[in-house]
């Protein structure tokens, strides 16, 4: 396991508290209702606006008449994200609006881990009915990937700029080359992308 991550009550791996959250929600909503969806979702967002560790949130139809909405809201950290997640207000709001989404999906995301692989579903119900949550891959695993789509992709646009460039070795290039990518791709894969 990974500095950033620890175990849950599932004994599933989950970011560390000091990690930048984001939750994505799919929902389906009823069409008859859209004015109160719209409604519904502004309120939530006025209510997490006012907890600590709110990083801000955005939501968008695929049209103006879809029935599919796709909502982002961000925390600085895990433990702020449960604050708001837990607390009665949540609830309330939540509860409020139970009638006007059909399904929903949820995910929660600390990084770039889903561009890598389908994410690990967990069987568990929260308070608020939701029956599946992330767990994110290890760091490791994202910088390999990284790298072995980083370095050939390197090399190759190095060589072909070599060619064009008259006196280049091509082993000393393809090493170079090499030792830039596996010292770049951790610095990319735990300060850049995060950050």
């Amino acid at each position: 396991m990974s500095p950033e991550e620890s175990e849950n009550a599932f004994g599933q791996p989950q970011a560390s508290p000091s990690v930048p959250i984001t939750v994505s929600i799919t929902r389906t909503v009823d069409p008859e209702k859209i004015p109160d969806v719209t409604r519904w979702v502004q309120a939530g967002v006025n209510l997490a606006n006012r907890y600590p560790g709110f990083l801000g949130s955005g939501w968008v139809r695929q049209g103006a008449d879809s029935v599919h909405w796709h909502m982002l809201y961000r925390f600085a950290d895990a433990t702020l994200l449960e604050e708001w997640e837990s607390s009665d207000d949540r609830r309330a709001w939540f509860e409020g609006g139970r009638e006007l989404v059909r399904e929903s999906r949820v995910e929660k995301r600390t990084g770039i881990e889903g561009w890598f692989d389908q994410p690990q579903v967990l069987q568990a119900t929260d308070a608020d009915g939701r029956t599946a949550a992330t767990v994110a891959p290890p760091r490791w695993k994202q910088a390999t990937s990284i790298w072995l789509g980083f370095f050939p992709v390197n090399l190759a646009f190095t060589l072909l700029v070599t060619t064009l460039l008259p006196g280049w070795n091509d082993l000393a290039t393809a090493l170079k080359v090499l030792l830039t990518t596996v010292v770049l791709t951790p610095i990319m894969a735990y300060w850049v992308l995060p950050a």
